[in-house]
């Protein structure tokens, strides 16, 4: 990951990409607002980022900077490899510390439209035990398909964390992993997914861990997971994009 001068010439995109990546910077800008709302960062932890449909980039947050003075303006481009565009809007900032792992995610993971990462008390507490998260409520097996898996610990910075997400979410329901000893990395569809996925994990961590508190877990069959799941995916709601992205069960 590489900051360039914003005194660069800036790279041309068709007007259709200019369009998109206006879109993209507004909808990432916003959205960290619900990061807030929903009390899943402390600070200036956590980012939300979010593909650009039709080019090999994406948007995230400036790192340290108060969720207060975040707007499109100074959200940050960046390529798959995650350089900072030079002379694109924002580029004199210096990109969240996450970008690396939010970029190797987006390279290796065609499907994702957004990635998000908090530091939300209850999914923390999963992830400094090590322990996933596992499936005992109906809400979980709509929304994750099964448990909550613990990656792998990795160092913050370069691409490490990129690493254990896509290893351990290749092939896996989850849209969310715990990072061991780390936090909650989710992914999604689009920005506005992965964040509905965030705020989904932090509620089942907090009430899982509730029920375990007051006594043993009951399973959820696998058989009956895997039917949750299916309806909850394909028949729920009103269409595709709005079972995914909906603010309300």
């Amino acid at each position: 990951m590489t900051t360039t001068d914003a005194a660069a010439t800036p790279a041309a995109f068709s007007p259709e990409v200019e369009a998109s990546i206006a879109d993209v910077r507004a909808e990432v800008a916003k959205l960290h607002g619900e990061l807030v709302r929903y009390n899943l960062i402390v600070w200036t932890g956590g980012n939300v980022s979010g593909r650009v449909p039709g080019a090999d980039l994406f948007v995230i947050k400036p790192s340290g900077v108060s969720y207060d003075d975040l707007a499109p303006e100074n959200m940050i481009l960046c390529d798959l490899d995650g350089n900072v565009v030079p002379g694109s809007e924002g580029s004199e900032r210096s990109p969240s510390s996450d970008t690396a792992a939010h970029a190797y995610v987006y390279r290796n993971m065609p499907e994702v439209g957004g990635v998000v990462h908090t530091h939300s008390t209850f999914a923390v507490a999963w992830a400094a035990r090590g322990e996933e998260i596992p499936c005992v409520i109906t809400a979980m097996a709509d929304e994750f398909g099964g448990p909550i898996p613990i990656g792998p610990f990795a160092i913050i910075g370069d691409d490490s964390i990129g690493r254990g997400i896509v290893e351990t979410l290749t092939g896996h329901r989850s849209r969310a992993v715990l990072m061991q000893n780390h936090g909650p990395f989710t992914i999604g569809v689009s920005a506005k997914d992965a964040v509905k996925a965030a705020v989904m994990v932090e509620d089942v961590a907090r009430t899982v861990h509730y029920a375990r508190e007051a006594g043993p877990l009951i399973p959820i069959p696998q058989q009956a997971i895997d039917s949750l799941y299916d309806r909850y995916q394909n028949v729920y709601g009103q269409s595709t994009d709005e079972r995914r992205e909906g603010d309300e069960r």
